[in-house]
């Protein structure tokens, strides 16, 4: 089976974390700053502060921004679960804003969500394609809001040669096995506000500031979400072939993007000339005529080794959101979720990989636009 996406691993890797394990010190030592440091010099951001998911870096970066009980967050349907669910974790709302067909939060629905509640925008870099539209920086300051970018697919993307990461008030990358590097597990918010990187510290580490010698203070509430030096050295090592590994994604999206190119039975998703994606994923949107045989397009795929996935259930359309905050419509995610198909493009697939899935999934849907949809 080809995967959509995963991870790759090579001998230096597994050295560097063997090395670890037979130091003196599996966790607090010193390779998490090292690959906070590293992480800093690779996207131009002041401070990184890692923890033990993304997740955990999501709530700790809406924590230290003053998320409460009451206020509302301006985000995404189409993402995974996480970027939401740490909003209710802290009291507050999450107010989902419709997309655009690129899956993206769509920038000109934003201002009429905002109300004395709002506290923060969190877009979300789909696929590894920014989100980060100038004119959600324009609201930001119009309204004294904060954002908070959610590119958990999208370390190694830029914006007009600037890297993801110095971008917004606060970035939240993932490193879980699947995203452009792997520590395991793991995540980190960047910054340039340094109060905000102090209290992430605090926050990630029980609240607790040292002193002297023995001496500690808890002065804040904090968790347990630190990052262990097993995961930073395996981050340390990956970050090294971080080009490498998204230079192959995009050889394979290029050759993509040539077979599909105007094609009938489905779009693919550009990134603009002053973009470039990590290219976590490579979504398709299939036109509504093939939205009904979908599934039986996956398993088809699947049966011939092709490992597609669905990127994502609406977070509003889950059972939790619908028992909690009733049903709600946002009619572009909706049409996004029944249209989206993530073919395999990672670095460790070849070109001749990529022309048995175009060619696999070109016969296939050819054989079920025959079916299409009874309206």
């Amino acid at each position: 089976m080809i995967p959509y996406s995963t991870q790759s691993i090579d001998e230096e890797d597994i050295a560097v974390v063997a090395e670890v394990l037979r130091s003196s010190h599996l966790t607090q030592g010193r390779k998490v700053q090292a690959f906070e440091e590293a992480l800093c010099d690779y996207t131009g951001a002041k401070y990184a502060i890692t923890f033990n998911s993304a997740t955990s870096a999501l709530m700790g970066a809406y924590a230290v921004a003053g998320i409460k009980e009451g206020d509302e967050v301006i985000t995404t349907p189409i993402s995974f679960v996480a970027t939401a669910n740490m909003i209710i974790a802290l009291g507050a709302t999450p107010i989902f804003c419709d997309v655009k067909l690129d899956g993206n939060i769509d920038e000109r629905m934003i201002e009429r969500l905002i109300t004395d509640k709002t506290k923060a925008i969190v877009p979300v870099d789909f696929a590894g394609k920014a989100a980060t539209h100038p004119k959600i920086f324009e609201l930001s300051k119009k309204h004294d809001l904060l954002v908070i970018e959610d590119a958990c697919h999208a370390l190694g993307s830029t914006v007009n040669d600037k890297k993801i990461g110095a971008l917004s008030d606060m970035t939240v990358f993932s490193f879980h096995a699947i995203k452009p590097i792997t520590t395991g597990e793991g995540g980190a918010v960047l910054t340039d506000n340094t109060d905000f990187a102090e209290r992430l510290r605090r926050f990630r580490s029980h609240g607790i500031v040292k002193k002297q010698l023995w001496t500690m203070d808890m002065i804040e509430m904090g968790y347990n979400y630190r990052m262990t030096d097993i995961a930073a050295a395996l981050g340390l090592s990956q970050i090294k072939k971080l080009d490498s590994f998204i230079q192959k994604r995009e050889e394979i999206a290029a050759y993509y993007d040539q077979r599909f190119k105007g094609h009938k039975l489905f779009n693919i998703i550009t990134i603009p000339h002053n973009e470039t994606s990590a290219r976590h994923l490579y979504p398709i949107l299939l036109i509504p005529a093939l939205q009904c045989p979908k599934e039986d397009i996956y398993t088809a795929l699947h049966d011939k080794g092709i490992g597609v996935q669905i990127h994502y259930k609406p977070i509003h359309q889950n059972s939790f959101y619908l028992q909690n905050y009733g049903e709600q419509r946002f009619v572009v995610a909706e049409d996004f979720y029944r249209s989206e198909i993530s073919l395999p493009c990672h670095q460790k697939m070849s070109l001749k990989d990529a022309e048995f899935i175009a060619d696999t999934f070109l016969n296939i849907i050819e054989k079920y636009s025959i079916r299409g949809c009874s309206f």
